[in-house]
């Protein structure tokens, strides 16, 4: 019941965010003399799975005046990050406070009463490679010797080397 509250909270939160960018924004525009001061930070998230990641960077792009244009995919070691552009920034200190006070609200939402600090249950079947956060590709790998990328279609053969992949013979004259 409280995820609902902290999730109708944020809501409306983002609303009001997206209200007073548009003020900024337009006023900035139809005003001479108001000048923007844009800057891009790389802002290290602390929400780690993909329904949080991405409800992060919407509702940063959603709001006027920001907008995210780049990730960065985390290890274990350092997780995911996003870079912002942001129209209007005082300091890049005040941006990243002001964004880190919207994860919070958001994973307060996604989390519940802890927010960011909130345990994680895990949903992981396996192991996978512990040196990626994201372990679904190598989940896929190790269950079903599926790969990813262009060949992903192609089940790996059991000695590791698919006959496409194999060096072309050279020709002898």
């Amino acid at each position: 019941m409280m995820r609902l509250w902290y999730g109708i909270s944020y809501i409306g939160w983002i609303l009001l965010e997206i209200l007073k960018g548009s003020v900024q924004v337009a006023w900035a525009a139809y005003r001479p003399g108001v000048h923007s001061s844009p800057a891009i930070v790389e802002y290290p998230l602390r929400a780690t799975t993909d329904v949080e990641i991405i409800a992060m960077a919407s509702s940063i792009t959603i709001t006027p005046g920001t907008l995210v244009v780049g990730t960065a995919h985390g290890t274990l070691e350092q997780g995911p990050s996003l870079f912002v552009h942001v129209l209007f920034a005082e300091s890049r200190e005040q941006v990243v406070a002001d964004l880190a006070e919207m994860e919070e609200r958001l994973l307060r939402a996604t989390r519940g009463r802890g927010g960011a600090d909130a345990a994680l249950r895990l949903r992981r079947r396996g192991s996978g490679d512990e040196r990626f956060a994201d372990t679904q590709a190598a989940d896929a790998v190790r269950d079903h010797g599926v790969r990813t990328g262009p060949r992903s279609s192609r089940p790996e053969p059991p000695g590791g080397v698919h006959p496409d992949d194999a060096p072309e013979p050279e020709e002898r004259s």
